[in-house]
């Protein structure tokens, strides 16, 4: 629908988080293309406040990451504040009070549940400092990859999962993974895809993004050996 608007040279439905394709994939499909600009429009409800702020952050990011020809790329507001969400919110209300209503169930039946094999565990911290430097996308990322890869059944098995805090801060976003502990700090999409396939699948922990535990506070250091990267 939104490529059929007057203006509009061609449209894509991405994913923030979790789904493909991720928004960054759709960037950078998008970017060496003929567009004067790239209009990104979160279809989001409820928007967080820092939503637009973590969203900001990844695209310049991004941009630094793959150098090249960019057009100008934008974001709109808060779709709630727009002045045509009160009339579609009405349709949309509407249109549920005319759907037939769903029945109970009476025959509600006991599920059982596979305890899961896998040997490692991710958590990726979704604290108040890792959000606003991107966690939302890293996540996203991860989810992916651990769905195509299949890293549930792959080498010793991966679960993945979020964390409300890891602990340090300053070295946003921040993932740690199990069972050795290892935290890495300062993730990338280009890390998570070097870890998943070095440490959880390799077994071997990757030091450009690894911090141990010093009993000292760490600032985020440059990754040294860039060249190394198995991303895009």
């Amino acid at each position: 629908m939104a490529a059929m608007l007057p203006g509009v040279a061609a449209a894509m439905a991405c994913y923030s988080e979790q789904g493909q394709p991720s928004l960054r994939d759709a960037l950078l499909s998008l970017r060496g293309g003929p567009y004067d600009a790239i209009l990104v429009v979160p279809l989001v409800l409820p928007l967080e406040p820092s939503f637009l702020n973590w969203i900001t952050r990844s695209l310049k990011r991004w941009q630094s990451e793959h150098p090249g020809r960019w057009p100008p790329v934008r974001i709109s507001r808060d779709i709630a504040q727009s002045l045509h969400f009160e009339p579609l919110l009405g349709a949309l209300i509407n249109g549920a009070a005319a759907e037939p209503a769903v029945p109970p169930d009476d025959h509600v039946k006991l599920e059982g549940s596979l305890v899961p094999a896998q040997k490692r565990r991710v958590l990726v911290c979704e604290g108040g400092a890792c959000n606003a430097a991107g966690a939302h996308a890293i996540w996203g990322h991860l989810r992916n990859l651990q769905e195509s890869r299949k890293l549930r059944m792959t080498g010793e098995g991966t679960m993945t999962a979020k964390a409300t805090c890891l602990g340090p801060c300053n070295l946003a976003p921040v993932l740690q993974v199990y069972p050795e502990g290892t935290y890495y700090g300062g993730v990338t999409e280009t890390a998570v895809d070097r870890i998943v396939e070095e440490h959880l699948l390799g077994g071997s922990v990757v030091h450009d993004f690894a911090y141990e535990p010093t009993g000292r506070k760490q600032r985020l250091r440059p990754v040294i050996n860039s060249s190394s990267s198995k991303g895009e």
